[in-house]
């Protein structure tokens, strides 16, 4: 029995900030864990100031290649499968006034982004899909982009009258939204924090960012116990050396204090066609081999 997994994502990197130590961990266990990058990255800018020469001029005359090529290296971390689904990078509009280009991910109409994603669900066949919600986790069009194609591919995917030239219809099981980045998990990391160390910069930041975030929703349904594998997950998010400065704060973590306050990743159940309990600590809990073929 082989139990599949696919992850939809914005661009390049989205995938080691939300959800890699998971991915990593199903991939251990013999699951095939697919991620999909619906943009190349292309319109990002280098956010790590300490960037190596090489890479900064890479940068400049082609992101969406350096992009590629530090995907290639989280991909590894995670031991994971990995598709593009080659669409362009919005970027993020300076106010509600700009619009992205025509061209773009967000800007292509959901009935041909979508065709592909289709494709790829039927030839995958996962039994697990993991999207953001409604408003992308936080309001960049490719990421509200990114909920809406999964959404929208999941249903024709299943659909025995939509698209027949894309593959036999395939019916996924369960549909989960990432909620790594939860407001209880930073509460308890930065009571740890608190007692261990009270006077640290982590502690103000913690504080500060507590502030900023206030009370984000009820306790994730499904969390997942992954700390032997928050690791593999710095290592991936560091090969996104382009987006995510080593000494970062804001994404790196004493590992320790992580697994001692918070040791899983989590995320909210949607729509499951299978039975399974609440809280969940698996996120193919309720699979069986009838939904294994």
């Amino acid at each position: 029995m082989t139990l599949r997994l696919l992850a939809v994502h914005a661009h390049p990197d989205d995938e080691s900030s939300k959800g890699a130590a998971t991915y990593a961990h199903y991939a251990s266990l013999g699951a095939r864990v697919l991620v999909v990058s619906c943009t190349g990255g292309e319109a990002g800018d280098v956010q790590n100031p300490q960037l190596d020469a090489l890479a900064m001029a890479m940068a400049e005359r082609d992101m969406g290649g350096l992009r590629r090529i530090e995907m290639a290296g989280a991909q590894k971390a995670m031991g994971i499968e990995h598709r593009w689904l080659g669409y362009a990078d919005s970027g993020l509009p300076e106010s509600d006034e700009e619009t992205v280009r025509d061209d773009s991910f967000a800007a292509i109409p959901l009935e041909i982004s979508g065709q592909p994603l289709v494709k790829i669900m039927r030839e995958f066949r996962p039994h697990v899909l993991i999207s953001y919600d409604e408003n992308g986790g936080y309001p960049h069009p490719d990421h509200i982009r990114a909920h809406q194609i999964a959404i929208w591919a999941k249903e024709k995917a299943a659909d025995v009258t939509a698209h027949p030239e894309l593959g036999a219809p395939w019916t996924i099981s369960k549909l989960y939204y990432d909620r790594i980045f939860n407001s209880q998990k930073v509460n308890a990391v930065y009571q740890e924090l608190l007692r261990r160390s009270p006077d640290s910069e982590l502690v103000a930041d913690f504080a500060r960012m507590i502030e900023w975030m206030g009370e984000r929703g009820p306790l994730p349904t499904t969390r997942v116990p992954v700390s032997e594998f928050f690791g593999v997950r710095d290592t991936a998010l560091r090969s996104h050396a382009s987006q995510v400065p080593l000494d970062s704060r804001h994404f790196y973590w004493p590992n320790d204090v992580q697994t001692a306050a918070w040791p899983t990743e989590d995320f909210d159940l949607i729509e499951s066609l299978v039975p399974t309990e609440l809280p969940e600590t698996d996120l193919f809990a309720g699979i069986t081999d009838e939904e294994t073929p």
